[in-house]
Formats: structure tokens, sequence, C-alpha cells
């Protein structure tokens, strides 16, 4: 969207996101309107850069307190790209006439559902279900018309089919894809979500989403469900191995949307063939796309193997582009600047 004034706006984008997606939301950005985009900046970096500034862009996370607010001198609006606002001091915000806003951002929601998906699908034991059901042969009992008296439950024989309810589910690398998944759970109605992240969430954000602060040891040894949304760091790098699926429960489940470099696959597979694992889906891999020789492929094409691949598509696949989808980051601001009612504004209790 082209703006009609002359006017340069100028927008300080702060993220913590790798370059790729940085260029994505540069290319997106609106004529008129200046982006300079720091990942991970320190602190004296952006109150230097804040009082030139008209915009402030926030993805995910990251503190912007009082202070910040305060130098900010020419701030008109703060857009956080995410919904979580616990480390922004939105009272100061206020206090200025400074309007905060969260944004969806449907990739994530998307992804905490492609998690659901995968817990559901590995609990209930879909793929062997599905291949067990499309298998013609001949059950041991005739097929009989069913009606409220006459059925065959089970006739394929099933075992250990069961849900989330009452089931502990373990979250590690907990960020806005952790805080969407928590949303999603909560129907289903856990016994525990437990999360682990570098710095630890704040009460009453816990307890507004329903979760619990582990270690990740904890975590390990007590969850049904162990979700992966680890990023890649060195720290990270098949930080989820043999050592890790020896200290889980004897058949819990491993679900993984997060790096697929934080996964150590072959070691997958031997925890599912000894019954240490009783499942596993996986959605994002070291080697991408998938190599055929993958010891998990194998197992997914086995029907007694409770494994569920997915070629790398939880963040959606859309008709558009995803640098054009990046343009709704700045869709708060092309409204203000069109003095159009700001949507997802965030109320003064933050």
């Amino acid at each position: 969207m082209k703006l009609m004034s002359n006017q340069a706006y100028q927008l300080l984008f702060l993220t913590e996101r790798s370059p790729h997606h940085q260029q994505a939301a540069l290319e997106a950005a609106p004529t008129g309107v200046t982006v300079t985009m720091l990942r991970a900046p320190n602190r004296a970096t952006i109150l230097t850069l804040l009082p030139q500034m008209d915009f402030l862009i926030s993805e995910r996370a990251g503190v912007i307190d009082a202070e910040m607010i305060a130098a900010a001198q020419r701030l008109r609006l703060i857009q956080r790209l995410g919904s979580l606002t616990y480390d922004i001091d939105v009272a100061a915000a206020h206090a200025r006439g400074i309007p905060v806003c969260t944004w969806p951002i449907e990739g994530c929601i998307l992804v905490a559902e492609h998690l659901v998906m995968q817990m559901l699908a590995l609990v209930k034991r879909l793929p062997e279900a599905k291949a067990m059901t499309e298998t013609v042969q001949d059950w041991g009992r005739p097929s009989r018309r069913t009606d409220e008296n006459t059925f065959a439950y089970n006739w394929t024989n099933r075992r250990a089919v069961g849900g989330l309810y009452q089931k502990s589910v373990g979250i590690v690398g907990f960020g806005e894809i952790g805080a969407e998944l928590a949303r999603c759970l909560r129907g289903f109605r856990p016994a525990q979500v437990l999360y682990n992240k570098r710095r630890r969430l704040p009460e009453r954000v816990e307890a507004e989403l329903g979760i619990t602060y582990a270690s990740e040891e904890t975590i390990f040894a007590q969850s049904d469900f162990l979700c992966n949304l680890l990023p890649f760091t060195a720290e990270t790098e098949l930080h989820l191995n043999r050592a890790v699926f020896e200290q889980m429960k004897r058949g819990a489940f491993l679900v993984s949307c997060g790096s697929g470099g934080t996964v150590q696959e072959a070691d997958i597979a031997v925890a599912l063939q000894t019954g240490q694992l009783g499942g596993a889906a996986l959605d994002t891999y070291e080697w991408e796309p998938l190599p055929p020789d993958n010891p998990l492929v194998q197992l997914a094409r086995e029907n007694s193997a409770n494994v569920l691949l997915t070629p790398h598509i939880a963040f959606g696949v859309r008709a558009k582009e995803y640098e054009a989808w990046r343009s709704d980051d700045y869709t708060n601001i092309l409204r203000w600047l069109t003095k159009e009612p700001l949507l997802y504004e965030v109320n003064r209790t933050g």
C-alpha cells in the first residue's frame, strides 16, 4: 500500500529472527516508511535510535519499558507481532498517549494446530489404524449392517488407543507458538502443561496460559507428550537424542515442529524400535527434503510403527508468497496513518 503523504516515517523493527525472515519483512514494508531492522540489539542501541522513530515493531518478544518509551518522543504506535505483551510497559505507553497493539501470527497458530494434530494422531494410533482399516482381509467375523445394537467395535483389535485428557504435556522451546499451543490444549483438559524457556514467564502469564515452568529434566521425566519447539542454535543442535529419550517415560510420544537440526533422527528410530518411545511425529528434519535413507521413513512405511511424517508444512501453505504475507506486519501502521481504527489494541492493564 502506498501512502498519500510525502512525509517519510521512521520505523524501528526489533526481532530475534534470522536474516531470511528479516529480509521478507523488509521487502513487505510499505512505501513512505523507512525501516531500521535490528536483530537482538542491546539496550543502548535501542535508546539511541528511539528518539527518531515514529513507530516501533517488536517481533514476538523483547522488553519495552518506561525508559525506552520516555526516550521515544515522536513515537505514535507500538506494535507487538504476536500475542504476548508481558514485557511491554503498557501503562507507561498509555500515559504518553501511545497505543499498544498485538498482531496474531497466523503461521504460529497453524503450527500449534499441527502439533495438536500430531499428538492426537499418535495417541490414537492413526497411521496404523488408517492402514489396517484400508486393508481388505478376513477379520474372522461376518460383516453385518450396523444399528443401535449391532456393530463391530475395534474389529482390527487395536491396542493402546487413548487421548490427551489427563495426560502431561511438556513443551521445550516455548515462544509464541508455545503460547498458542497452550491455548489450544486447554479444551483437551490435560493433567498439566509444563514448559521450559531461557527466560521464565511472569506468574500471571503462566496462570493465563495454564502452564507450569519446569526444568528440561523434569519435563523429560514427567511428560506423556514431549513437544519440541526449539530453535536451532549451537546449544540446541541435536539436543533431543538418545540421552533425552532414555529419561522419558517408556511409551511416551515425541512431536516436533521445532528446527529440524535439534533432533537426532537415528536415535528416535532406535527408541521407537525398542518401545522407549510410543510414537513420533515430525514436520521438520535435519536434512530437507527428507532423504529416502532416513531411518524414520522406513518405520513410517510399516503398519506397526506409530510414526507420522509431514513435509514441513505446519506453518501453512498459502497462495501468496511469504514476503507478501508479511505485509500484514504493517497493517496497524497503515491504519494509523489513514486514521482508521487500530486492530487488537491492548487495554491499560496489558
